[in-house]
């Protein structure tokens, strides 16, 4: 009897002992990214731009993991990228700066392309970012009145991916994003495929659909699509 009561307790520990095993060799998953602040404003309507140039915001990477739950501090983690370079650089160190060269808003974005543990063990694999908003707000006057200013929104679709860039200065983006520009001027928007990606077509310009690039003359908000094959 003493000697069935002695394996019982024998095969209860070793199973204490590898579902502790397991528990250590769990890779620590991250599965979120959150950027502090979510949003900055830079500049004011009776500011040039070029007097916002060099304005800076430092940025953190907060990371969420799993197995066990945590958050962590991984800005120097992260792979930081501006969505248009006309209007913010970031450095590897979350160092937001604004170049005085365009106004409006864009997104920037830190990302972990490779998800591993601490302790080096593969994880889930995937690709996590986290995104905030960066503006600059755009000269209209040195004082009361002056020009208004419209917004154009440019959207992507379609299965493949490029840059579209903007004439006069303003928009360099491979995703959605938005600029200002005083009210009546002409913007051009000229798309380039990347990779094995070709220009497809454009929706809400002046100009045909599949003539590239696009015109559209800003007397109101408009919103322009480009789409990628």
């Amino acid at each position: 009897m003493h000697g069935k009561w002695l394996s019982i307790v024998v095969l209860v520990a070793a199973a204490g002992v590898l579902s502790a095993l397991s528990s250590c060799g769990h890779s620590q998953e991250l599965v979120s990214i959150q950027i502090q602040p979510t949003s900055e404003t830079i500049g004011a309507s009776n500011i040039p731009l070029s007097q916002d140039a060099n304005a800076q915001v430092q940025l953190r990477a907060l990371g969420t993991y799993i197995h066990p739950p945590v958050t962590k501090d991984i800005t120097n983690l992260v792979t930081w990228a501006s969505n248009d370079v006309q209007m913010f650089s970031v450095n590897s160190t979350g160092m937001l700066t604004a170049t005085g060269e365009a106004c409006g808003g864009t997104l920037v974005s830190a990302t972990v392309t490779t998800n591993r543990s601490t302790g080096g063990l593969s994880s889930s694999g995937a690709v996590v970012t986290g995104f905030m908003t960066a503006n600059v707000v755009c000269f209209t006057s040195t004082g009361g009145g002056g020009a208004s200013t419209e917004i154009l929104t440019l959207t992507f679709a379609g299965s493949g991916s490029g840059t579209v860039t903007s004439s006069p200065p303003g928009l360099i983006c491979s995703s959605a994003c938005l600029g200002q520009f005083a009210n009546g001027t002409p913007v051009t928007l000229t798309a380039a495929g990347t990779g094995l990606s070709q220009f497809g077509s454009w929706f809400g310009c002046d100009t045909l659909s599949s003539t590239n690039p696009c015109h559209v003359t800003l007397t109101a908000n408009r919103t322009v699509t480009v789409t990628f094959n």
